[in-house]
């Protein structure tokens, strides 16, 4: 079993006014290397589009050395890296043309039967699991807590382009939604170093949700809730470092 490896060249599009990659397209990126490695496998879209189930992102930590910036070429290498009863583990690499490695990552998932709204286990359903036994960033996942104090805070409504596949919003709008919940001039300081986040429970279109933030020194933690039924969606911390 290899790795697989998928080439990106970073467009305009997908950058902040600064010429930063924008998170959402970071993590959409991870996302669709991902799904490629998977249908590569034979566990992708079209084996849980034939069997009613579906992947479901539950944790997910980001080292990044830098950000690529617009116009550059970057490659992704990522394989299922682990797997338990009802857990699958993914790991990333991403490299910059000159081959220098400049982000790692590790991420957990569930299966789910879709009409169930519950996991499902691997040997049932994919009994030839294949993976290697090669985790970039360790083996746990940290805890992650809701904020003490709320220096910040924002809502937002699930939008219908925010809805992916899984008829729910997808796991690249949370950091997002983190993100804008920081004012405009720390954007314009600083850049994210490392992003943990813990997701809980869907959010669907339409509904209201709130994003409470604090910050210490250069950490930001985030609690995102949804405001339409009482819910937790998602926990973030995020560290940044100056430009």
């Amino acid at each position: 079993m290899e790795k697989f490896q998928k080439e990106f060249q970073i467009r305009s599009y997908e950058c902040d006014k600064n010429g930063y990659l924008r998170m959402v397209t970071l993590m959409n990126i991870l996302q669709d290397a991902a799904d490629l490695s998977a249908t590569s496998l034979g566990f992708g879209f079209d084996f849980c589009l034939k069997t009613g189930l579906a992947w479901v992102g539950t944790n997910y930590h980001i080292q990044i050395s830098r950000l690529p910036i617009v116009h550059e070429k970057i490659k992704i290498q990522t394989w299922p890296s682990g797997e338990n009863k009802f857990m699958a583990f993914r790991d990333f690499v991403v490299f910059d043309e000159n081959g220098v490695e400049i982000m790692k990552a590790t991420s957990q998932w569930v299966l789910v039967d879709v009409a169930r709204k519950r996991p499902v286990s691997l040997d049932q359903y994919l009994p030839e699991y294949m993976y290697i036994d090669e985790r970039v960033l360790g083996q746990d996942f940290a805890k992650l807590l809701p904020p003490e104090k709320e220096d910040y805070s924002k809502e937002f409504e699930a939008r219908f382009d925010d809805i992916d596949l899984n008829r729910h919003v997808n796991n690249a709008i949370y950091p997002l939604w983190a993100c804008e919940a920081l004012p405009a001039d720390f954007h314009e300081k600083y850049l994210p170093t490392e992003i943990e986040i813990s997701f809980k429970k869907e959010c669907l279109c339409g509904q209201r949700v709130k994003v409470k933030t604090s910050l210490d020194a250069l950490v930001s933690s985030h609690h995102i809730v949804c405001l339409s039924e009482p819910k937790d969606l998602a926990l973030l911390r995020i560290s940044w470092k100056e430009k």
